[in-house]
């Protein structure tokens, strides 16, 4: 589990036989390695990856045939691109961020990126030839002032269209600089994770109902959430 916020920057430096040589870049290394241990969970540009052994200055990590069909490390090892990296949470830290899995939904394309006032205004949509995994695994979740992880990143989504065939975020300087967003490219694709308690509800309420990723179960069935199922258990709703 981790929390968005990204700790260091760091780099793709070899891949083979399921393993990824993660090299760390910058002065800000000792975030994640000062008390990394084997077996640990960090988030590379958003993926969860288990550290199998530790280097001088990186780390290496198990990436599954699934990870690389649905993220973009292999991209990012090819292009030599920096990976923001995030080490997990531990208990009793703070959440600055909000819950992130490192469990990929898909990708997202960069569209533009400009700077406004105190901000940067960037957008994304689906890349060429991905609108149906977009529709199917990302627009469920994009929600106007919900959470999103973009390459790890924990950000809050400004604004999004009706149809959800892009959304928009507000990036401050400090996130800009400190992450490899500002290494982005029109046209790059990026990691995107939706909101994992959007999930949850919405596989809850999907139980008594059919959608287009649940089929209802026969077994059971959701009372209608009214004014009296909200008193009954405890709500206020005067």
């Amino acid at each position: 589990m981790f929390t968005g916020l990204v700790a260091a920057l760091g780099t793709l430096d070899s891949f083979s036989d399921g393993q990824l040589r993660i090299h760390y870049l910058g002065g800000k290394a000792p975030a994640i390695s000062h008390d990394l241990a084997l077996g640990d969970s960090v988030a590379v540009d958003g993926v969860c990856l288990t550290v199998e052994s530790i280097l001088p200055q990186g780390f290496v990590a198990a990436v599954s045939p699934e990870t690389l069909n649905r993220t973009t490390l292999a991209q990012a090892w090819e292009q030599r691109h920096p990976v923001n990296l995030e080490a997990s949470l531990r208990v009793g830290s703070k959440i600055g961020g909000h819950f992130v899995t490192g469990h990929i939904d898909g990708v997202g394309c960069l569209e533009t990126a400009e700077m406004s006032g105190n901000s940067w205004e960037i957008s994304f949509t689906a890349p060429p030839r991905q609108e149906p995994q977009w529709s199917d695994r990302i627009a469920p979740y994009l929600v106007d002032k919900g959470s999103i992880a973009i390459n790890g990143i924990s950000l809050t989504i400004a604004q999004c269209d009706r149809q959800r065939r892009w959304f928009r975020v507000a990036v401050i300087p400090h996130t800009y600089q400190e992450t490899n967003l500002s290494r982005l490219s029109p046209g790059q694709w990026v990691n995107l994770e939706g909101d994992i308690l959007g999930k949850y509800v919405e596989t809850f309420l999907a139980q008594g109902r059919p959608t287009a990723h649940h089929q209802p179960d026969p077994s059971r069935s959701l009372d209608p959430i009214t004014p009296d199922f909200l008193s009954q258990h405890g709500y206020q709703t005067g």
